[in-house]
């Protein structure tokens, strides 16, 4: 999707939601977004986190390490 497509269809969307809370909870997100600093948490990071992080992140990408929605649903179900 072209930016001025994603635009439009965000204001679009935008323009059709009426509840107030939802409206807010948006607007919110999306300013925060917009004014944090690329890479801020990153950096917030100790060398070993991010390492952990870069680990666990190559580990999701191999699909013998991955588990079906039904299965962890199961495994965690009382948090859930």
């Amino acid at each position: 999707m072209k930016t001025l497509e994603i635009k439009k269809d965000f204001h679009q969307l935008i323009d059709s939601i009426d509840n107030e809370s939802l409206l807010n909870s948006f607007y919110k997100l999306i300013k925060k977004r917009i004014s944090s600093k690329e890479g801020k948490l990153w950096n917030r990071l100790t060398k070993e986190e991010q390492e952990e992080l870069i680990l666990s992140f190559e580990e999701s990408e191999r699909a013998e390490n991955l588990i079906s929605l039904d299965t962890m649903k199961k495994k965690h179900k009382k948090w859930l």
